[in-house]
């Protein structure tokens, strides 16, 4: 190989470092914080029964999704995830809308949670602003991914082991006091058309999970660690999930854990309502189980910051994007372009002020995403039966069809409940690709003259 060659390599490969335990805190870090706000949203919408019957369709869809978007993974171990499984697929057009879809998701989830992680500091720093607060942590976090993989990636391990160990004791404290009457209180307050409705907050208790393919590039052994760490990071989270759900509701039922006082506003914090009902804010339990929560946040912000750099740094390499996204640091050996131009378009989105309909924005990219990768497991299984997968999709093709199934049928109930959004999301996907048809695709056809 030519210097020129090497060198060009040098300046767009990323280093290899994670293993499986690593690739666990990423998976569980990127989702957790769902298990800490937003989620309680879906109640008002289905009640106890609603929620619960669209959170159990949801985790059919990601244990069905998982495996074949983990032999995707395996069989092209490449940062850019969705958009590369589907450039393979079916060609750049389609790879360019799923990695948009990727790449709306990644971005556009942080800033909801940066603005979580403020509100919560401006409690104990009232005079500090929350939108500074959630500024300073996109310039922190983005900075600790700058840095290196490994160290983000050792932070991420160390804050998701506290984060999951305060949901243990949540459950634990909980628990003893679960009533079923508690459970089954107003248990669909609109009807059975609730569980639709509440479909995106149930898709929040795993949203991101699939992060765990955009480092694969950078994962020693893939082929054996992806699936390790993708299998363990989705089991970790049904469990936490069915735990948090359960210990949450049944303590006083569904609406204590929505509305603060009967009248309010729903409330996105429903660990710390639930906690009250049993112990009081006085109680030292209390404040520290509130305290260490924030580590649930700041492991998915940080988490998915990792992702989404990585995910924007592929379109750039293959020149979707401006190539100089595509340029790793000279030193770290991270995709650090990518990292600042995420954190800008977050900054932009947390100054909006809407962090509701900026993380249904996400979701509507998740699915995507999903539908897009799915389809592309089915192609690739008979455009190339060759293709070498060290792991194939177990009870295929029943798993993605179930995946692929009810991924679509959240989507359509996701448009039907929120049209303005759905609109929002589809203009950006459309504006997106043409210019990349009619500017990039043109310029790529275009003969160079000499």
């Amino acid at each position: 190989m030519n210097s020129t060659n090497t060198v060009s390599e040098e300046k767009t490969s990323l280093k290899r470092t994670l293993g499986p335990l690593m690739l666990w805190g990423l998976g569980v870090g990127y989702v957790i914080s769902g298990m800490y706000f937003g989620w309680n949203l879906g109640l008002a919408e289905g009640g106890t029964y609603g929620l619960a019957i669209a959170t159990v369709l949801i985790i059919i869809m990601y244990v069905t999704f998982t495996p074949g978007y983990t032999e995707l993974a395996c069989a092209i171990p490449k940062a850019g995830g969705a958009f590369d499984y589907a450039t393979r697929a079916f060609g750049s057009h389609w790879g360019f809308i799923g990695g948009m879809a990727q790449n709306i998701e990644f971005i556009f989830a942080p800033p909801a949670i940066a603005f979580a992680i403020g509100a919560y500091f401006h409690i104990f720093l009232p005079s500090v602003p929350v939108v500074v607060i959630a500024i300073l942590a996109y310039l922190l976090f983005t900075t600790l991914n700058i840095v290196g993989v490994k160290a983000a990636a050792t932070f991420e391990l160390l804050i998701t082991i506290l984060a999951v160990a305060e949901l243990l004791i949540f459950a634990g404290i909980t628990i003893p006091h679960f009533e079923m009457a508690n459970f089954q209180a107003n248990p669909l307050p609109k009807g059975w058309t609730g569980i639709f409705a509440a479909m995106p907050f149930a898709i929040w208790f795993f949203l991101a999970i699939e992060g765990i393919a955009n480092v694969a590039e950078e994962t020693i052994n893939p082929q054996r660690n992806v699936v390790l760490g993708f299998g363990s990071a989705m089991l970790t989270l049904v469990i936490l999930c069915i735990l948090t759900f359960g210990s949450s509701v049944g303590v006083a039922g569904w609406e204590a854990i929505v509305f603060p006082s009967p009248g309010a506003e729903a409330s996105d914090s429903p660990l710390p309502l639930a906690l009250n009902h049993i112990v009081g804010q006085d109680d030292i339990m209390y404040h520290l189980l509130v305290t260490v929560g924030l580590f649930g946040l700041v492991a998915s912000f940080h988490g998915i910051i990792l992702a989404a750099g990585r995910s924007t740094y592929e379109f750039g390499r293959v020149g979707h994007a401006p190539r100089i996204l595509g340029k790793v640091h000279k030193k770290f050996k991270t995709p650090s372009n990518a990292l600042l131009l995420n954190m800008g378009i977050g900054i932009i989105a947390l100054l909006t002020g809407k962090t509701a309909e900026i993380i249904t924005i996400a979701c509507f990219g998740a699915l995507s995403l999903y539908i897009i990768s799915t389809l592309a497991l089915f192609k690739l299984r008979q455009s190339e039966p060759n293709l070498e997968r060290p792991f194939k999709t177990p009870l295929y093709p029943l798993f993605p069809a179930i995946a692929l199934l009810i991924a679509s049928v959240a989507m359509v109930s996701m448009i039907i409940y929120n049209i303005e959004l759905a609109l929002i999301y589809f203009a950006i996907l459309l504006i997106c690709y043409l210019g990349f048809r009619f500017f990039v695709m043109k310029s790529k056809e275009t003969p160079k003259t000499v």
